[in-house]
């Protein structure tokens, strides 16, 4: 699932800044993360296409991220997708600002006014609607993978070591799946948190990986949109190198999740599920 895929356009630029340290002025250059609206259209065989949900994310893996946020908010199964397709250039000055899902069953376009979905790169799509939902559209997470907490350890130091945009601005969040060995399979990176990581459960959805095949590592705090997305997908272990917040421990908690929190230096704090930890 690995791939060596050219850096997205549009999604680092460069700005004119002025540098104050002190008493000393530094005109220069400086790198900056990229952030842009992404329209999000499905349609089904012989509909027209239905605006699903608005949200404002740095370019790049546009079609992972309509995947991955199709999937996790319950619109689609995955392999119903046929293929993707990007706005009219003669209408759009940038076409990859809207993408459409086209699917091979047809999309009830009722679900969107019913769901009201608002995104934003700060918060994503939460609200009591979502929530209720969750429970409903998620199958038991199995009780595997078994993750030794060696690999644990060593793994912020592997994803912050491939965050290519991040080293450029330091203003980017990061997910990654990797294996229970620890070998990383996909990395995507996003001014949203939950773009970054819905980008890579289309990756997932797109590669037709299975859930169990390893566990979700982000570099943001774990509040209840993540750990409702993982869920979503039957995640079984979601790692985050900040916080949680209470109602992302509580859904993860009766999604039967491992959730683990503060993970960087020599440790990190397990929330639940304990039992898929290893060396303890």
């Amino acid at each position: 699932m690995t791939e060596a895929t050219p850096p997205p356009t549009r999604h680092v630029t460069t700005t004119r800044i002025v540098a104050v340290r002190g008493a000393h002025l530094e005109f220069r250059g400086d790198r900056v993360v990229g952030e842009e609206p992404l329209e999000i259209r499905a349609a089904g065989p012989g509909q027209d296409p239905v605006a699903v949900a608005i949200t404002m994310r740095t370019p790049g893996f546009e079609d992972e991220l309509a995947a991955g946020f199709l999937k996790t908010e319950g619109l689609i199964d995955g392999p119903e997708i046929l293929r993707f397709e990007t706005g009219d250039p003669s209408e759009m000055n940038q076409p990859d600002d809207r993408i459409t899902v086209r699917l091979a069953r047809p999309f009830d376009a009722g679900v969107v006014p019913e769901r009201h979905f608002v995104a934003t790169a700060s918060c994503g799509i939460c609200g009591k609607a979502s929530l209720d939902e969750v429970a409903v559209r998620s199958d038991p997470i199995p009780d595997g993978p078994i993750v030794d907490r060696r690999v644990l350890l060593a793994l912020p130091d592997l994803l912050r070591a491939a965050q290519k945009a991040f080293d450029e601005t330091g203003g980017l969040h990061a997910s990654g799946l990797f294996t229970p060995k620890g070998e990383l399979l996909a990395l995507r990176e996003d001014v949203g948190r939950h773009n970054a990581l819905d980008k890579v459960i289309g990756a997932m959805v797109r590669a037709e990986t299975a859930p169990d095949t390893g566990f979700l590592l982000a570099t943001s705090r774990l509040s209840l949109e993540l750990a409702q997305k993982a869920a979503a997908v039957g995640v079984a272990v979601l790692a985050g190198m900040s916080a949680p917040t209470l109602a992302g421990i509580e859904l993860a908690e009766g999604a039967g999740m491992t959730l683990l929190a503060f993970a960087r230096g020599d440790g990190f704090v397990c929330y639940t599920r304990p039992d898929r930890l290893r060396g303890r």
